[in-house]
């Protein structure tokens, strides 16, 4: 009964309301969740097998220290998650499906009774993904794209929690540590309906965390983060910069919808043109092409969650003594106040962030 509680939990915090959701995308939950449970063995089992590629090994014993780093440094749960391993046999844990008006940087949202309502769709199968996608209203802009981890809260930990994937294991040490130190901040706090206060908070653990992580890492994974992160720095600027323009376009009063239609095309031009200079020195590296390939509405929106109230957080964690339980119990009192509240403590914080979009991880 406990493990049919539990499942029922997932797909509800992974399926929409049932006035707009079938039948089928609640199984679709329940069954692609426990196909990636049955997939996952304990990282000893993983270490002590001969057939387990040596380079795996190596990186399930830096996430094994890793997950130890986030309990003693970070205060991070101790509890089962990110103790097993899956290789899920494909590119990504989940498919997120988000769309947009042509004109508006608001995504649509669909709600969902553990999780609130969120500016996304998940589905386990890219197929299933595409279809919704496809099923959606043709003015909309939409986009579907990869999501290499999820988290179910700790609601699995009983089970053998969230474990590592193969969709994730292989990055570069600084950026392991950071996926890992962001899921398991979703465990601390969770709040309904505001994706970008829970985002934002996992993002500033993980940025936090991982400088931290890399301050004790080797020479060579520093080297490797370092121009992983300047690369995604660059990239994230020049998003950031554009979705800031085509807000501001959709936001002037004294334009006509051709008009706006008119300086939205030539705003990405432009980032495409910057995105080619960008990656011209990229030594080969294109692991952006495909969101630049589906750059539209929907998936720059997607990316606004992550960013936007991090240097409030990083200000409260300097006012709460840079010490992570601290931290914690201060984002948990303002968790517990009213959206709009909330909002405005952060904007003291930090007067400069934005009020993002809720939108999911891309």
């Amino acid at each position: 009964m406990k493990q049919l509680l539990a499942l029922a939990f997932v797909a509800l915090l992974s399926a929409g309301c049932a006035n707009t959701t079938g039948v089928g995308y609640y199984w679709q939950s329940v069954a692609g969740h426990v196909l990636l449970m049955q997939a996952a063995r304990p990282v000893d089992d993983w270490l002590a097998d001969d057939a387990a590629p040596p380079k795996l090994k190596e990186r399930l014993e830096a996430a094994r220290r890793i997950r130890q780093f986030a309990v003693s440094e970070l205060a991070l749960p101790d509890n089962n998650s990110y103790q097993r391993y899956a290789d899920l046999k494909r590119r990504a844990a989940v498919y997120n499906v988000v769309a947009a008006p042509a004109l508006s940087l608001k995504l649509e949202t669909w709600c969902f009774p553990v999780a609130g309502c969120v500016g996304y769709r998940g589905y386990f199968l890219e197929s299933s993904a595409k279809a919704f996608a496809d099923s959606l209203d043709p003015q909309l802009e939409v986009a579907v794209y990869p999501v290499p981890a999820y988290s179910t809260l700790g609601w699995m930990n009983w089970a053998g929690g969230d474990p590592l994937l193969n969709t994730f294991i292989h990055y570069p040490e600084g950026e392991l540590a950071r996926t890992v130190f962001h899921e398991l901040a979703h465990q601390v706090v969770y709040v309904q309906n505001d994706t970008a206060f829970n985002e934002s908070f996992a993002t500033t653990v993980e940025r936090l965390g991982g400088a931290l992580w890399l301050n004790r890492a080797s020479e060579q994974a520093r080297t490797d983060y370092a121009t992983f992160d300047h690369r995604r720095r660059a990239f994230r600027a020049l998003t950031r910069a554009t979705r800031e323009r085509l807000k501001a376009i959709y936001e002037d009063a004294r334009l006509g919808d051709a008009a706006k239609l008119q300086l939205k095309a030539g705003t990405l031009n432009d980032f495409r043109q910057q995105y080619e200079h960008l990656k011209a020195g990229w030594n080969g590296y294109a692991g952006y092409d495909p969101f630049v390939a589906r750059a539209n509405n929907a998936s720059f929106a997607a990316q606004a969650a992550y960013d936007d109230w991090v240097p409030a957080f990083e200000a409260l964690f300097e006012r709460e003594g840079r010490d992570f339980a601290r931290f914690y119990d201060a984002v948990r009192a303002l968790s517990g106040r009213p959206k709009d509240e909330r909002q405005a403590a952060l904007r003291e914080l930090a007067p400069t962030a934005l009020a993002a979009s809720d939108t999911p991880r891309p």
